[in-house]
Order: C-alpha cells, then structure tokens, then sequence
C-alpha cells in the first residue's frame, strides 16, 4: 500500500498542491491506519516512511507518525472514509485567509459548484483535538474542506478519489482567486 501512497504523494509534490515536506497522506485498513511519518518528503514515500497504527487507540507509534494523526483517526472514526490526503494548496490556502476561520468558500467555477458545493473553512490548530472534530464534523457532509490558513483535507474511497477532491479544491479556489483579482481591475 506504501506504493499507492507514493504515486500520490509524487503527484501532489509535481502538481504543485503542497512543498515536499508539507502535508500527509493514510489509508484505512479496517481498525487501523497506515500514515506517512512526521516529516517525509511526500515525493520521496518508501515503506520507512509509512507507519502503521490503532485508529480507535493512541500508539507507541505515534511519536513519529504526522503530526496530524489525531486528525486523521477523528475523520476515519467519524466518516465513511477510506483514505484521507492533507495538502497545502497554496490558492486553496489564500482563499481560506480571505473567507475567515469559520467561512465558507464558495467557488465560482460550474465544476467546483457541482462537485463540491460551498466548501468549509474550520478552524483548530495544527495536530490539534480541536481541528480533528471541526474536520470530522465537516467532512461527515462534504468530501474536502480547507483548515484556515493551512491546507485542504480530502477524502474518498481510494487515494485516487482524495486526490481528485484535493486537486477539485485547489482548482475552484484558483479560479475564484483569479476570477476576483480580475474583477477588480476592470
């Protein structure tokens, strides 16, 4: 499986949707987890950089699993999903700056509008038991969501379909960006 989250990590990485180190990836295995480690570079996956742990339970693992395994139990104990890609999209991340901690993005593009409907802005800090439940309670009704000034998490079945609703976000956030800047200067 470390493979599968490696394909994803070197897309996310080559498209430009989080720097290297930033962001993590996990995909459910019944009542467990695989997690990319703190730290790993997202384009440079192996199966040492790929930890396995409890979701219902902390880990002795946890110490070197992402920062943001908290995160990642809530929204697996609290949804549906199968897999779960946290990056840093940087329009997705301006566009959350823009809308507020507790704001709605509302894209302006007929894609982002059929796809993803308005898209949530939660607040939390990083790795934070606050963030884990405003995610998990977001995303319970919505297939990504952006964490104010920090990045989109999205979900799905496969890592294949995180990473579609991870490049939708970035993509309606971009227009929106793009189409506003525009709208100004005329």
């Amino acid at each position: 499986m470390w493979q599968e989250m490696a394909k994803y990590g070197r897309k996310l990485v080559g498209h430009g949707l989080v720097e290297s180190n930033f962001g993590n990836i996990s995909v459910r295995a019944g009542d467990r987890m695989l997690i990319t480690r703190s730290g790993t570079a997202l384009d440079e996956i192996t199966g040492d950089n790929v930890v396995e742990v409890e979701i219902q339970d902390t880990s002795s693992l946890d110490i070197i699993a992402s920062s943001e395994t908290v995160v990642h139990r809530e929204i697996y104990t609290k949804t549906s999903a199968l897999a779960i890609i946290h990056a840093h999209c940087p329009y997705s991340v301006v566009e959350s700056l823009l809308a507020g901690p507790a704001g709605t993005i509302v894209p302006v593009d007929s894609e982002g509008q059929y796809f993803l409907g308005n898209i949530p802005v939660v607040s939390g800090g990083i790795g934070s038991l606050e963030l884990a439940e405003n995610l998990a309670g977001e995303l319970s009704g919505h297939r990504g969501a952006v964490v104010f000034s920090h990045g989109t998490f999205a979900i799905g079945r496969t890592l294949g379909e995180a990473y579609i609703v991870t490049t939708q976000l970035e993509h309606s956030c971009r227009i929106k960006y793009l189409y506003e800047l525009a709208a100004v200067k005329k």
